[in-house]
């Protein structure tokens, strides 16, 4: 019996000096590696290439480790396998055609897909140089969802007969009975916590000009059935694996959400396993009928909200018409008192952004919304998002190394700040929040809420310690940073490990010292808050139960004409409501 290799390889990112961004532990789980693992593993187990040929399934996280590439050579070369480069996002896309090119140099089989490939299909006219690039090394590049295609895309691949491009965005599957995303435990254990990640849909109703989401994986809600979470949730629990983050980009637009945290429900309180989580959502998910409850008693510990800003006039030149600056206080109050941490995203660098008025705007958020975490983006026109295909069209000038696309760069002009001004401002904007007397309201507020201020502390490490010690984005963070001189950009020089190796312990030394200082000053300030017998009857204004929230005066809706108008909107949506409602009754009775 012959052996077909399947090798899955989830492709880090440079950062700024040409090093791959490795660590000991990433923080956050690759969910597309999941997905294509579990459907190479069941492609495996049903013998799809005959009774003759096994197959056999690896799957590397080059952010938590070094790919053995040699072996997977050794392994792949001249049809005995392929190599699938999985989950590319823009900014890893440099990085996999790095690897691809040292692959292709041995004849083996490469075939490259994700939301980089994905968004450039399903968005532009033409065929974008870099794609261009990798298909001339003779690199298979696939656009879409693998659940229905995979098999046959096998098939060919052993027969020597693949295409030079597999575009499925048109026929996206359905979620039902498909085979649940699952990884080995031991690449999970190369996660924060032993943390895993699964979709338990996809799609979003929304139409936010800057995301990839809905172009990729479309606007109709498409989600797994109670029956398939609970295979998965089983099968992790079987590995020791409790904690999950649910990668839907909006979980409360997953049309099945209520069976979801219902089965969850009942395997924690019927079958007693454990299990908590994150989600992602939308800043009107509370407004709907149990869902806070319900998130809450299924485990979620943690909620992402798309904030994105306070200023109305961004939020309409983002197409983010959902996000109404009335319900903000009233939310971030319903998550906190269900016990959930509350992270949420804020963008920089929209049209109208001075590094005065995003001051200002932080300011506002620290007083007047009690939101624990922010994690700050630039706005950036990715791939496969409509500014980009605008900006593309338009032939609008964009920075053309894709390395620069991680949300942390510029990569287009902006109208009032040059791109110095503006990458400055995204640096300080991280010290403007997370002050240390903002880090101590953060604390105290949590402790009003009944929630042990040890989290707070821990997130102010994680978030804000990834930005000032680490210099990278938290989700592209991890702990104990690795550089491996050998895997350094080409352009880059490559030091001598003799060389190398005593700089990166000394550079490794003093950044850690400062990491390990300013967690000891916040862990001090953390247990004097704890001791404080008056700690849980603190108030600040912005935890105060809101009763009127349209008849509030508050800075957030005074900010300029758009925000007054937004708030004159909401006023008469609820005198209307009100004079609605009492007929309604009356009619009911």
């Amino acid at each position: 019996m012959g052996t077909f290799h399947i090798e899955i390889i989830k492709p880090s990112h440079y950062d700024d000096d040409g090093y791959v961004l490795q660590w000991w532990k990433a923080w956050i789980p690759s969910n597309s590696m999941a997905c294509l693992y579990a459907i190479a593993q069941d492609c495996a187990d049903r013998k799809v290439l005959g009774d003759e040929t096994a197959i056999s399934v690896n799957a590397y996280d080059e952010m938590t480790m070094r790919v053995p590439l040699a072996d997977i050579v050794s392994k792949t070369r001249d049809g005995a396998g392929i190599v699938c480069l999985v989950g590319v996002q823009s900014n890893q896309f440099p990085r996999a055609l790095d690897i691809a090119r040292q692959l292709r140099k041995d004849n083996v089989t490469v075939i490259l897909g994700g939301f980089h490939v994905s968004g450039c299909l399903s968005m532009l006219k033409d065929m974008p140089s870099d794609l261009q690039e990798a298909i001339d090394m003779g690199v298979v590049l696939f656009a879409g969802e693998a659940e229905e295609h995979f098999e046959s895309l096998l098939v060919e691949a052993k027969a020597g007969t693949l295409k030079p491009v597999y575009n499925v965005m048109h026929d996206l599957p359905g979620l039902q009975s498909q085979v649940p995303p699952l990884l080995p435990e031991s690449i999970v254990r190369k996660y924060d916590g032993s943390l895993s990640s699964f979709d338990a849909g996809r799609g979003c109703p929304f139409q936010c000009s800057f995301c990839t989401i809905i172009n990729v994986q479309g606007r109709k809600s498409r989600w797994r059935d109670a029956d398939d979470i609970e295979k998965l949730i089983r099968a992790n629990h079987d590995q020791g694996i409790t904690s999950f983050f649910i990668t839907d980009d909006n979980f409360a637009r997953n049309k099945n959400w209520e069976p979801i945290f219902d089965r969850i429900i009942e395997l924690k309180e019927r079958d007693g396993i454990r299990i908590h989580f994150l989600i992602q959502i939308d800043t009107l998910a509370h407004r709907m009928p149990g869902f806070v409850d319900k998130a809450a008693r299924a485990g979620c510990t943690h909620v992402f909200i798309g904030l994105e800003s306070i200023n109305p006039e961004n939020l309409a030149q983002m197409k983010k018409g959902q996000n109404r600056i009335t319900e903000y206080r009233k939310m971030f109050q319903l998550w906190k008192e269900a016990g959930i941490m509350t992270y949420a995203g804020f963008i920089m660098g929209l049209p109208n952004d001075t590094p005065e008025s995003i001051r200002r705007d932080i300011g506002i958020i620290q007083r007047e919304l009690p939101v624990d975490m922010l994690e700050f983006t630039m706005l950036t026109p990715l791939p496969g998002s409509e500014d980009h295909q605008k900006l593309y069209e338009k032939g609008t000038w964009l920075d053309p190394d894709l390395n620069r696309y991680d949300l942390e760069h510029t990569t287009c002009e902006h109208p009032t700040m040059s791109a110095e001004v503006w990458q400055q401002t995204y640096r300080d904007i991280w010290d403007w929040y997370y002050t240390d007397d903002h880090v101590e309201t953060l604390m105290r507020r949590n402790v009003a809420y009944g929630i042990k201020p040890v989290r707070v502390w821990r997130l102010c490490l994680q978030i804000y310690g990834a930005m000032r010690f680490e210099g990278v984005h938290p989700q592209q963070c991890g702990y104990f940073r690795y550089k491996d001189p050998r895997q350094r950009r080409p352009g880059f020089r490559r030091l001598p490990a003799v060389l190398h190796y005593p700089s990166f312990a000394l550079e490794s030394l003093v950044k850690y010292a400062r990491f390990g200082l300013y967690g000891w000053k916040i862990h001090k300030l953390r247990k004097r808050i704890q001791k404080d017998p008056r700690g849980a009857a603190y108030t600040d204004f912005a935890i105060q139960p809101v009763t009127d929230a349209e008849n509030e005066d508050l800075e957030i809706f005074n900010l300029n004409d758009a925000a007054k108008q937004a708030v004159a909107k909401a006023r008469k949506q609820k005198e209307i409501l009100d004079k609605t409602q009492p007929r309604e009754k009356t009619a009911s009775a």
